[in-house]
Parts: C-alpha cells; structure tokens; sequence
C-alpha cells in the first residue's frame, strides 16, 4: 500500500509489466509550431500506444481482482493528453499544468501521468482501486500521490475550472470533457460564464457517443455537443480524434485562440480493441479476456501472465460467511429488485392505464439502479434520459403533479444532493414522486468519497406543515419487495434506498428469515430484531447486518442487547420509542454521514419523550479508502467496532 504522503523522489518503473520507460519527454510549444515534424509525430504516437497498452494493463486489473473500474474514458484520451503533456513541457509559462477532467471515471489517466511524473512508483498502479491503495474510482486531492485535484461527479468540473482561469489569467487552463459530462446543467451555466468573461479556458472534449446505458446520438435526439456550445457563443472545432496531425492542428487553433474554445474530438470508444470499439461496456473496466487478446497481440506476455494469475487474488472481507444472524442466508440485490417489484405492479394494469399514470425515467444508469428490466419488459412507460439528474427529476415531478399519475425517477444516492431544490419545488407543486436512490451509504462504493451516499436526509426538507416524505430504507429484499409494492401509489414525494452491495436475509432468533413468509412491512413501523434488557442498537441498511453479528456475539458474551431495524428513517415508531427509551443504553450504527443522519435527530426523539438512556451513534465521519467492503472497517460500523462501542457505554 502507498500512503498518500509517499513522495517516489525519481521515476521507478519497476514491477510493471509495461516498460513505461520508453515514454519519450517530448516538448511541443503549441503556439510558434504550427505542424508536427516528422519526428515529433513519431514520438506522439508511440508515447500514445505506450500509455493506451498501460491503461488496458492496470484497469483489467481491477476486472481481474473484483473491485472493477473504466477503461474506455481514459483509453481514448490518450492522444490530446500526450499532447497536452508536450504543450506543458514546452511552455511552463503558458499553461496551469493541471489536467483538469470533468469525468472523474477517467482517473487511470491521472495514476498514469502520476506515475509518468515520478510520484509513485508504476508497480502501484496494479493495485487500482483497491482497498487502502490510495487509488479509488474517482481522483481525489490528497488522496494519491500526484493527483492535483478531486474530479467530483460527472459534469461537475468545468464550472470549477473557470475559477482556476479567473486566478491564473495570464494562463491557459485546461479541461478534458467528454459528451456525457456536458449534458450536466452545470455544464451550460459554465459555457455561459466562460464566454461572458471571456476566460482563457480550453475544452477538450472526447464525443465517442458512448455513456453507460446507450449512445446519446440514439437516446437524446437532436443533443449535439458542438452545436450546444456554440449557442452559447463558443468557438469549436470538430476533429476525428485518431488522426494525430489533424488533432494537433485543432489543438493548436484551440491554445492560440485569446478565449474560450472547444475541441470537439469523435471517435469511437475504445478505437482499436476488438470486441469493445464502439460498445458501451467500454466504458466499464475491461475483461480480462479481451485485455488479454488485447495485449496478446501488442506482445505484452508477461502483462497477459500477471492479468490470469497474481491479479486474480483478490482480498475479501475477513468476515464473510461468518456473520451471525444471517449466516446461510440468501442474498439479494435490493437496488435490482426495485425495477422488478415496480413491473409487477405496471403489469397488473392494462398498456392504456399505465401508459396514462406512470412514467418512469431515468438518468443512464438504468443497469445500476434497477430501471433496465423496466425498459425491456414495459417500455411504454420508461423515458431512457441523459446524464442530468436535475431536470429528469423535475420532469417526473412535472409528470406527477395530478392526481392519480407518479413519476418514477432514478439515480445515485450521492446524487440526491444536487436534486434538493427540485425536490423543494415538487414538494410546492404537491407532485407524485416516487424516488429510488441506489448506492446509498458507502459500502462497496470504489468510486470513493465523491460517491459515498451519505446525505439521505437532505430529502425530507420540507416545512412540518407539509405532508411527510417518507424516507425507506429496506433492511433485505423481502422489505424491499413489501415496502415498494406498499408505498407506489401514496401521494407526495417518497424516497427508497439501496446499496450497491448485495444484502443477506435477516434471520430470527431461530434461524427462519425474519422478514419472509407472514411478515408484513409497514411505513413508519420499526422491526424489533432481537429483544434486550441492557440496551439497544438500532440500525438500518448494510449497517444492519453487521449490527446483528455484533448484538449476537456481544449476547454470546453475557450482554443483553438488543437491535432494532428502522426502516422507515425520518418517522418515530412511539411504541418502540418506548421500549428503547426505557433501556439504559441506546447506539445507532448507520452508514449515513455522522454530521447529517439518523443519530444526529434519535437522541432528540428520546429526549422529547422524557427518556434519557446512555446515548451514542456511529456514521461514516472520513474520506473514502477506496476498495469494496473496506469501506465499513475504514468507517468503523464493522461488527467489532459496534462491539467495543456497545461495551464502553454499558
């Protein structure tokens, strides 16, 4: 592992099964060369297969360990970043010598020039995005070595970037964009700026009509990067992206240009790899066998020997297959359940009514939220949409605002925070929204902290007189199941959340799993898991589980305490209050932030009812350490943790 404070003092590039070595330190001053030599385009283009085979390399790494990745985005920037790289080596003076990247999924770009500028050594890269490795799905400042900034989610750099040109105007400032990222709102709200102010800022902007769920030519008619910022008073050039010296020649015109200026760059993604050029999987960590076949035909064997053997060994949470409570259980995906119940409930009901009460839309992440089943089994009702949370939002709320029709609308949890005001103006609109926000928490998040949804309760932000936004946060799939096909129809906004790890049933006491069979889920209503007479801890979510093992073993010892599920978050259960309250010891466990969940509002609850037991809660208080289930130890809602906090409050 490399602590972020390692500093490696010379390049070494050792251990890696790509001899980055042969990387040539060419200099190109972009605004007295108007055409690459002869020599000069030689060395461009072997420095962008040396950096293309390495980016394949390490990312199939991540395919190969479990802990995923992208290759696509960082894979065809290669040409205008080795460019880029040559205009800053030549003209110091000129450039903030940043690459800023508005798509944070890009980040093997970073960890390369990371390496390639002598801050870590290139044997850590194999390590992406492991757990611990200071390498996570998204690039963080002060996290790796050599990273000069955190990308924030998709879409969110450009506006930043345009401070960074207002600090430095005697400079050019870079940002590499990408046709997924510029459908963000922030996006156009930053083209307007830069153009207004006239700030030397130049996008660099790779349009592979490729995002995750679909190519935007097809899904988003009449979307066209080009022609969006030039409305907006841009100047742009279009260029096909694997043609080096007409890539420079729009480079150059980009840099020489006084104000702000795109390069619009179409390619297809993944130019060149056989079986993903072109596909949307691209866009994902590569598999193993087509990086192999990949690097087989480069003549990468021992790159190819290190991807079917050492890379496989991936770590796995020391715990698994031993928790208490849900031992042997089986598990289930909540996030992918929620589209599955929601086509249960539409195919209950005739095309022409469902076609005039629901609509469901989503924001490209339909395979990661739920919604695809949706879009194949009932595609009537299903809206495939852009990467703009924002107004998809809306117009589920929009859709909803009558009564007796819903918006279905769907994305990240981390996502939620950039949809408040909308959610405050379809709360004034009295809309119908029903709101799934997967990925909630932090557990098996390797896209890291810019990812963690933590901040849940920023949803139910309306006034006390308004009517309640319940917040659902289902404890397996049989609550998920009960709790969608329960809260569909209800009025006003409502909000479900998933993980992005996959959860075990909950098992009663004598083994039986406790939210099946006669069990009925109800809003508002609290699950008394286990009952005990020296406190309690309450808990939801992946936090659940792990709450259950450590109340067993702390039961095992000789403590009787006892767990409480919340599945209803931002309501309280008066009966269960009371048999909470009266306990000497109360802990909430979540993994939720600290500064903004459930713990921060219980204690008050059980002070409102005249109740004062010995009082704590547990949330996630740190930045991410990158991996899977290491996020939990990291945080400390691990069972042990929750163990030794119970045992120093009794």
């Amino acid at each position: 592992r490399l602590p972020p404070t390692r500093r490696a003092t010379m390049t070494d590039f050792s251990g890696f099964e790509i001899d980055l070595s042969k990387y040539q330190k060419v200099s190109i001053d972009p605004f007295s060369t108007d055409k690459l030599s002869a020599e000069q385009e030689a060395a461009v283009k072997a420095n962008i297969e040396l950096c293309r085979d390495a980016i394949v390399f390490f990312t199939a790494c991540g395919s190969a360990s479990g802990y995923g990745g992208h290759t696509g985005g960082a894979y065809d920037t290669v040409p205008e970043v080795v460019l880029l790289d040559a205009f800053f080596r030549a003209r110091p003076d000129k450039f903030v010598p940043i690459l800023f990247d508005e798509a944070g999924h890009r980040v093997a770009t970073q960890y390369l020039m990371a390496v390639l500028e002598g801050a870590m050594p290139a044997k850590h890269l194999k390590s992406y995005r492991v757990g611990h490795a200071n390498l996570p799905g998204h690039p963080e400042l002060r996290c790796t070595p050599g990273v000069k900034f955190s990308s924030g989610r998709l879409g969110h750099m450009w506006p930043f970037v345009n401070g960074v040109a207002m600090a430095n105007p005697t400079k050019v400032s870079i940002c590499l964009g990408s046709d997924g990222s510029q459908q963000e709102g922030d996006d156009y709200e930053a083209a307007i700026l830069a153009v207004a102010q006239d700030l030397p800022v130049k996008l660099i902007i790779d349009d592979n009509d490729v995002t995750i769920a679909g190519h935007p030519s097809q899904y988003l008619k009449g979307y066209d990067v080009a022609k969006k910022l030039e409305g907006q008073g841009m100047k742009c050039a279009i260029v096909a992206g694997e043609g080096i010296a007409d890539l420079y020649t729009a480079m150059h015109q980009c840099m020489n240009h006084s104000g702000p200026f795109a390069v619009v760059i179409r390619r297809k993604m993944c130019p060149g790899i056989e079986g993903v050029e072109g596909q949307c999987g691209g866009h994902d960590a590569i598999a193993v066998a087509k990086a192999v076949t990949y690097l087989t035909s480069r003549g990468h064997t021992a790159a190819v020997e290190w991807l079917q053997g050492p890379a496989t060994k991936a770590e796995k949470d020391p715990q698994v297959g031993d928790y208490l409570g849900t031992k042997g259980s089986k598990v289930g995906a909540n996030r992918a359940l929620f589209g599955e119940v929601v086509v249960k409930i539409l195919e209950g009901m005739s095309k022409e009514e469902r076609k005039d009460k629901v609509m469901v839309i989503d924001s490209d992440l339909e395979g990661s939220t739920g919604l695809k089943v949706i879009h194949q089994k009932c595609p009537d009702v299903f809206v495939q949409s852009g990467i703009m949370e924002r107004g998809n939002f809306s117009a589920a709320a929009g859709f909803g605002m009558e009564k007796g029709r819903v918006g279905v609308f769907s994305t990240f949890a981390a996502f939620l925070e950039m949809c408040v005001s909308e959610i405050t103006m379809a709360r004034l609109n009295y809309s119908n929204v029903l709101c799934h926000f997967s990925h909630s928490g932090v557990d098996d998040m390797a896209d890291n902290t810019c990812h963690f949804g933590v901040n849940n309760f920023f949803a139910d932000n309306g006034l006390d007189e308004h009517a309640p936004s319940g917040l659902y946060y289902p404890a397996d799939f049989h609550q998920l199941e009960q709790c969608v096909q329960s809260i569909f129809w209800d009025e006003g906004i409502r909000f479900v959340f998933t993980t992005r790890s996959k959860l075990p049933a909950i098992q009663a006491e004598d083994g039986s799993e406790l939210f099946g069979g006669s069990y009925k889920w109800q809003k508002g209503k609290d699950d008394v898991v286990r009952k005990g007479s020296k406190g309690y801890v309450v808990s939801f979510g992946d936090a659940l589980y792990r709450a259950l093992d450590a109340v067993e073993r702390l039961r095992a010892e000789g403590h009787d305490v006892g767990l409480i599920n919340k599945s209803t978050l931002n309501s309280v259960d008066e009966e269960t209050m009371k048999l909470i309250g009266a306990s000497p010891m109360v802990l909430v466990v979540e993994s939720l932030g600290r500064k903004t969940g459930l713990g921060i509002r219980f204690g008050t609850w059980l002070l409102e009812r005249g109740f004062s037991p010995k009082y704590g809660y547990i949330g996630v208080t740190k930045e991410g350490s990158g991996g899977l289930f290491e996020h939990a130890y990291h945080q400390g809602y691990d069972s042990k943790s929750i163990q030794a906090k119970v045992k120093s409050m009794m």
